[in-house]
């Protein structure tokens, strides 16, 4: 099925510095609200504390619950979760409570004597401090591990460089073993692997891993800065949901560049600017179905799934399309950039042919 015709021409690389300024932009915006904020707004999985849920028969406020379980949950922050008529709210503490099922017992019997007889607890998490703290870091590692592990098959799969890329990741992962021996600050240490890696990848002459791990990074920044900018809870679901979206943009880059790799087999005497947005048209069809199918599928997911799966649709939404996106104005026009900068340094043949001109003369 071909949604888009396949002789299409659509110049998106011309529109790169556009699409660069307005990726730039939001990512600043969401690096700006994260300060405002003081960082994300951390579930009970990565910020320790008791989680519980609860739902009610009439419609009620915060400040009415709040108050109506003062005696048991003290400093609690209430948000209501789904749509107005489901009348559920999660209710967070830093306090922790280890004998869970009295705490709903308890709950479920306050709320009763406030509202009504039928009020229900539908679930109550308690989480550690310590525990929240390596899951922070845990996760930490988890994505940079994986991008580190897909700049080593990228690079493998398109540049066959797969002795340079295995040693950059054999000495990443023994710099990152050693300094986090030492006690660094996970933040600090993932952060500065990360740029180690981009840096390794420029030196090495591995655009096409360059290329992709940027348009990932650029994914999970969006997505988290679109989360703090809604100041919404970023939770292990969440943390899969960034995992999961970043295959599926490698997915789509790795089609258009086997399809760039394919076109500069044919014919090299084609400008590699036009050789890319080729690649994208020819390729657009199938990137547009993938990516409509698994949109629609997600937004039911997110509409109707209820409050437990919420926040995980919503990130695969913002995934799914920052990941399209991604793929044609991220991934591939770093390759056209770094194609430019590279010939700009390699001597010219005309120049070859004078310089050797020159010296037949002067001898």
């Amino acid at each position: 099925m071909e949604l888009i015709k396949p002789n299409i021409n659509i110049d998106f690389v011309g529109q790169r510095y556009k699409a660069f300024a307005l990726s730039g932009l939001i990512i600043l915006i969401g690096l700006i609200a994260l300060f405002v904020r003081g960082g994300l707004n951390m579930g009970v999985d990565f910020a320790g504390g008791t989680l519980i849920q609860v739902k009610l028969t009439n419609p009620s406020s915060p400040d009415e619950l709040r108050n109506a379980l003062k005696d048991t949950i003290s400093h609690a922050t209430i948000q209501q979760v789904g749509t107005a008529r489901d009348n559920e709210y999660l209710i967070r503490s830093d306090a922790i409570h280890e004998e869970l099922q009295s705490l709903s017992t308890k709950i479920e019997d306050e709320l009763n004597k406030a509202y009504s007889p039928g009020q229900q607890v539908l679930r109550v998490e308690m989480v550690g401090p310590k525990v929240g703290q390596d899951l922070r870091q845990k996760a930490l590692y988890a994505i940079f591990y994986a991008l580190l592990l897909i700049a080593i098959y990228i690079s493998g799969r398109f540049e066959f460089k797969w002795t340079s890329s295995v040693i950059m990741g054999v000495v990443l992962l023994v710099g990152i073993y050693l300094l986090e021996a030492i006690g660094l600050n996970a933040v600090y240490l993932i952060g500065g692997g990360l740029l180690v890696t981009l840096l390794l990848c420029w030196v090495l002459k591995l655009p096409y891993a360059l290329g992709a791990l940027l348009s990932l990074v650029h994914d999970i920044l969006i997505t988290v800065g679109i989360f703090a900018i809604a100041n919404k809870e970023f939770s292990l679901e969440v943390f899969a949901a960034l995992l999961t979206l970043s295959g599926y943009s490698l997915n789509d880059t790795i089609i258009v560049y086997d399809r760039i790799r394919e076109n500069r087999g044919k014919d090299r005497k084609l400008k590699f600017s036009d050789m890319v947005n080729a690649a994208i048209n020819q390729t657009l069809s199938r990137t547009v179905l993938t990516s409509a199918t698994v949109f629609f599928v997600i937004l039911c997911l997110f509409l109707f799934g209820g409050s437990v799966i919420h926040d995980f649709s919503f990130a695969m939404l913002i995934g799914v399309v920052t990941g399209s996106y991604s793929s044609v104005f991220v991934a591939s026009p770093i390759l056209i950039f770094y194609e430019e900068l590279t010939s700009r340094k390699r001597p010219k043949p005309a120049t070859k042919k004078a310089a050797a001109a020159s010296r037949s003369q002067s001898k």
